[in-house]
């Protein structure tokens, strides 16, 4: 998971870019880039850390233009502890391109052969996205040679493109002097939309990852980009758009409305918080069928993504809603950072139980997932030193039974507290009284309720249904053994650099 975002303007973007990059931060917190583009020349700032830290002034004077694009990450595909896989990624023939992604493509190492011995096009890291880039390279210029760059061109280009990678992606990429391009694989799993403000200079159109990054910036939201489809933003700011793929179907990631995306956005339709609260609702429903609610005193969020589903459920069962944990801002989220051994240290740091709450109740606390269970024991286990008498555990999405290859950061099998165990193991795992997970398929159509136009939803890390149909046991190999390296690579190197295209002396 990552968040993009690309602007074009009739003036400087590059501070439009940072406060869009701040709206995405809940999407990375390992790396963040911005490229801008002042006529042909590119200029890049990349690096490890959130946006706060990875931009200064000096970093963003050196950022002119009215054109550009960036990105915040956390890494679900190559080197966690890398900058040089930081994004964006920059080719220089055909055109000049610069690329973000968000996703992850499930035949990269097929490709990258490909494009060696095929192509003659070198790949240097073992991110994803520098195959994507050299891909998507390749077909603009078979497209265009000897030709001039139409946008009919490079939706051509991009045609060739969903017929060569597989996964998910949604790009936004720059082509020097023509404009901006961006497009969405062919089931629509990664989310993308765009929307324009009219300014005294002129129209701006931008492309990001969020709703919530347009209408944070005052962009007015004209709508998603379809799975599939490409659109082309010329420098003028006019819009060009087609479908590019042959049979483009609508079924997003589950976990966006799970945990991930912000509640304030709204993807493909379906508001991030009214899903969350239409799942708090069948939580509910299972609470009932599962236990008297008159055991339960009160019901408890983990913070931050299950509030809105804790709430529907508390409102539901007729029980008082509380908040018995706070949060630490200033801790970056379990989820994100790389390495168990971090994971396990944090919890504590980033949660203080209000002892006033539990002391003497029976409290049920409301999680958006279990993944691994790790955070789940600690936190049934900071409940009971507050002195909660009996300690239930919900959760507002089901068993996470698979691994996720979509550009989440879900683990091996072998990580998966669900995976191979019964609800009652986990439940003895994690020390809870009771354990009531969502019901898959209630959850789909309560969410799907909202938009009536979806096909479906990628939902494989609870279904194991791989909706791509080109996942393999060697993929899940691959990702057992890019975790297994990643957990051996220093965090901090002597030898690591800071690239940038331009003014690298201004960076250091």
């Amino acid at each position: 998971m990552c968040g993009i975002v690309g602007v074009i303007s009739q003036t400087p973007v590059n501070q439009l870019i940072y406060d869009a990059l701040l709206l995405l931060q809940h999407r990375g917190q390992d790396a963040a880039g911005i490229v801008t583009m002042q006529g042909t020349k590119c200029y890049m700032h990349k690096a490890r850390g959130m946006v706060r830290d990875v931009f200064r002034t000096r970093n963003m004077r050196a950022l002119p233009g009215n054109v550009g694009l960036g990105q915040v990450r956390y890494p679900t595909a190559g080197n966690a502890y890398s900058e040089e896989e930081a994004q964006p990624f920059y080719v220089n023939a055909p055109f000049g391109i610069v690329l973000v992604h968000n996703g992850n493509l499930t035949n990269a190492h097929a490709l990258k052969k490909e494009l060696f011995d095929i192509d003659r096009r070198h790949i240097n890291t073992e991110s994803d996205t520098e195959v994507l880039i050299n891909v998507l390279a390749h077909e603009l210029e078979r497209s265009a040679r000897d030709l001039p760059l139409t946008p009919e061109k490079i939706f051509d280009a991009v045609a060739s493109v969903h017929k060569r990678i597989k996964g998910s992606y949604a790009v936004i990429a720059l082509i020097a002097g023509h404009g901006l391009l961006a497009f969405r694989d062919p089931f629509g799993i990664r989310p993308l939309v765009f929307g324009e403000a009219e300014l005294p200079e002129g129209k701006e159109v931008m492309v990001a990852s969020e709703s919530v990054t347009l209408e944070g910036t005052s962009h007015h939201i004209v709508r998603d980009v379809a799975p599939g489809e490409a659109i082309f933003i010329d420098m003028a700011g006019n819009v060009h758009a087609r479908q590019c793929a042959e049979k483009p179907t609508l079924q997003p990631c589950m976990f966006e409305y799970v945990y991930l995306a912000r509640p304030d956005s709204v993807m493909d339709g379906i508001s991030v918080y009214q899903a969350r609260l239409n799942m708090g609702e069948t939580l509910a429903q299972r609470v009932i069928s599962t236990m008297p609610p008159s055991e339960i005193d009160v019901v408890i969020p983990i913070p931050e993504s299950s509030r809105p589903s804790a709430m529907q459920l508390a409102q539901k069962l007729g029980k008082p809603y509380r908040e018995g944990f706070v949060k630490n801002r200033y801790v970056g989220r379990t989820f994100i950072m790389p390495g168990q051994a971090k994971r396990k240290k944090s919890v504590r740091q980033k949660l203080n139980a209000i002892a006033s709450e539990f002391k003497g109740r029976n409290v049920l606390l409301v999680d958006d997932s279990i993944v691994r269970g790790t955070t789940s024991k600690e936190i049934v286990q900071m409940a009971r030193e507050a002195g909660a008498r009996k300690v239930y555990m919900a959760s507002a999405a089901p068993p996470v039974r698979f691994p996720n290859v979509y550009g989440i950061d879900m683990p091996t099998k072998e990580e998966l507290i669900a995976h191979g165990r019964s609800i009652e193991e986990v439940r003895e795992f994690i020390g809870a009284d009771a354990l009531i997970y969502q019901d898959v398929e209630a959850m789909k159509r309560v969410v799907a309720a909202l938009n009536p136009q979806l096909d479906g939803f990628e939902a494989s890390c609870f279904d194991g249904r791989y909706i791509t149909g080109d996942v393999s046991v060697e993929d899940f190999e691959t990702m057992r053994e890019q975790r297994q390296s990643q957990g051996n690579d220093e965090e901090d190197g002597p030898g690591r650099s800071r690239l940038a295209l331009q003014n690298a002396a201004e960076q250091s």
